[in-house]
Formats: C-alpha cells, sequence, structure tokens
C-alpha cells in the first residue's frame, strides 16, 4: 500500500481553518471512544490515525480491533486520548474514510465467502469513488476478494468501442501487444466473439453478460486455454451460481460503488 496522503480529505473540511473549534479553549484535553453500530470488517485504520497525526501529533489512538477483523454490533473500536480541538475538528474526516472502506471491505468479504469453496476469484473493478481508488482497492483485498487493474496504465481492457475503433477483435490485441507488455483482456458478448477472441491469443476473456449455459459452454471450449472472467448482473445471491459454471473470475463493480457506508459513532468525554 502506498503511502497515506491525508491532505486532500482534510483541506475539503477545513478550508481556512476549523471555525467552530475555537470556543473550546487550546489547552483543553478529551477522550473519545469509537463505537460502530451494526457488524462490520473493520479497514481503514491508518486512514483513520493519520487525520489525527496531522492534526495533532500528540493525540494517543488505541485499537481493540485488527485491520480485517469482523467486529459485532455496539463494538468499541477504538479510544482517541489528546487535544480536544484537534479530536473535534478531525473527528468527521477520520469517520468518512473509515465508515467507507469498512463499508468495502464488509461487502468484499459477503462475496468472498459466498464463492467459498469454489476454484473462482472475485475482482474489483474501476467503478470506485473519485480520490479513493487506492484506498477502496485496498479495502477490497482487506475484505477478501482481489483486485482488477488500478487503473488504464497497468492492463488493457478492449471493449466493444475499441474492437470497432480497431477493425476485429484480432486487429485490436495484435496492436495492444505492439504497444505494451501489460496484461491483455478482451470483453466479449457471445461465443462467437469468444472464438474469434481465443484465436487473438488475449491473457484473458471477459464474458459479458452471458447466460450460465453459455457460461459453461465457454468454460467447455476453452478448456483452461486463457483465463476466463464473468462480468454483469451478478449479484450476492447468485455468484455463487456463476462461480460453479468454473470461470477464473467474476468482476462486481458493486463493490465500491454500491456500498452503504457503516454507521459509526464517536463520544467524546472532556477533561477538566
Amino acid at each position: 500500500m502506498q503511502e497515506i496522503n491525508i491532505l486532500p480529505f482534510l483541506e475539503e473540511d477545513l478550508g481556512g481553518g476549523d471555525i467552530t473549534a475555537t470556543i473550546i479553549p487550546e489547552h483543553r484535553q478529551a477522550t473519545a471512544e469509537l463505537l460502530t453500530r451494526e457488524p462490520m470488517v473493520l479497514c481503514g485504520r491508518e486512514w483513520f490515525d493519520a487525520v489525527f497525526k496531522h492534526l495533532d501529533t500528540n493525540i494517543v489512538i488505541e485499537w481493540f480491533a485488527l485491520e480485517g477483523e469482523s467486529v459485532a454490533a455496539n463494538a468499541k473500536l477504538c479510544k482517541l486520548s489528546g487535544s480536544a480541538r484537534a479530536l473535534l475538528t478531525g473527528e468527521r474526516t477520520a469517520m468518512n474514510l473509515l465508515q467507507t472502506l469498512s463499508a468495502t471491505a464488509t461487502l468484499s468479504r459477503q462475496y468472498a465467502e459466498a464463492v467459498k469453496g469454489t476454484n473462482c476469484k472475485v475482482l474489483d473493478t474501476r467503478k470506485t469513488l473519485p480520490g479513493l481508488r487506492v484506498a477502496q482497492k485496498y479495502a477490497v483485498k482487506c475484505g477478501g476478494c482481489y483486485n482488477h487493474r488500478i487503473g488504464l496504465f497497468d492492463g488493457v481492457l478492449i471493449k466493444e468501442n475499441h474492437i470497432m475503433a480497431a477493425g476485429s477483435i484480432a486487429e485490436a490485441v495484435r496492436i495492444a501487444r505492439e504497444q505494451s507488455n501489460v496484461p491483455i483482456e478482451v470483453e466479449v458478448e457471445n461465443l462467437i466473439e469468444l472464438k474469434q477472441a481465443l484465436n487473438a491469443k488475449p491473457d484473458r476473456i471477459m464474458l459479458d453478460n452471458f447466460t450460465l449455459e453459455d457460461l459453461r459452454e465457454a468454460v467447455k471450449i476453452t478448456a483452461g486455454s486463457v483465463e476466463l472472467e464473468a462480468s454483469g448482473n451478478i449479484e450476492l445471491d447468485t455468484i455463487r451460481t456463476v462461480a460453479q459454471t468454473g470461470v477464473d473470475f467474476i468482476s462486481i463493480g458493486a463493490l465500491t460503488k454500491n456500498i452503504r457506508a457503516i454507521d459509526l459513532s464517536m463520544r467524546i468525554q472532556f477533561q477538566h
């Protein structure tokens, strides 16, 4: 995981400074407890810590759950102590990050458990929240799923429009091979395109919105000669059936784009 740059997250909240916090005497100290109101997979401790450490290096944070650990509702996640101003200033930003990354990890854990016992891996996509690409992809792994390409720079994914522009699947793959040495994946929409893609020899083929019958047929046709990835309209209640067709991967945009933030609460007590 790359070094965390917490400044953009703080700057959008702080602007020229926390005006409300000036109500509190600068020397005032406080303690705080962070609770979760619902079951969750904890993820984002480093982002949470970074917020407060940037505001005041003297703030002490004691965690009671590990990164990636499943936590029950109403559990105490951590205790903080230090400057009251810093605790109040950083509260919302830190909680926003933790509730979002924990939500991503929690949903990822559900999908990972759904395919447990099969040979299929669940992948994320590039459908991430702006500014949180790396963080959410970390959370996906924290939850037990796997990362697809990070961006447009570390993998080729040839889709319908690319194929139309190039003239054919074969030509699109050929040009991609000449331009880069990163993995090449081709998206196909039917078994005819699958056979065309096989002849072009990409590293992976994405089967977009295939029926279960066609997924099984695709696995039979390829016979392990190329990695197969299923994608499109696959949800938590259907993913195991898709995994059992024999595909190697299933990509799920919902891991990062359809999340609902975990309900967290921070209780602060001021010291006299």
